[in-house]
């Protein structure tokens, strides 16, 4: 059995013959290359014709997109502690004066 449907950015999928879950996060129709990730963040090229011959359902994104990322420490996602005010936001309009309301 083939799949019938071609590769949609942003789908995710089942392999019905070996249970794995993937999205396609890029789809080349001219080189004919589909690039998916798989649910445990490994990410794989692989070509229409291995695409054709997948036995694919079409699945719902897992509830927690985070599994992935499980082994990182809370540091390594680049969040602190720290509360993050407006007047501490970096931007184009800092360098200018404020009116201060009296």
């Amino acid at each position: 059995m083939s799949t019938e449907f071609g590769p949609r950015v942003g789908d995710w999928y089942k392999n019905l013959e070996g249970g794995q879950m993937f999205e396609v996060v890029a789809f080349d129709e001219e080189r004919g290359n589909v690039e998916i990730q798989y649910f445990e963040g490994e990410v794989e090229e692989i070509d229409l014709d291995s695409w054709a011959e997948m036995t694919l359902a079409v699945a719902e994104p897992p509830e927690d997109w985070s599994a992935p990322f499980d082994d990182l420490e809370k540091d390594e996602l680049g969040f602190t502690d720290r509360a993050i005010k407006p007047e501490n936001w970096s931007g184009p309009l800092n360098g200018i004066d404020r009116i201060d309301e009296d």
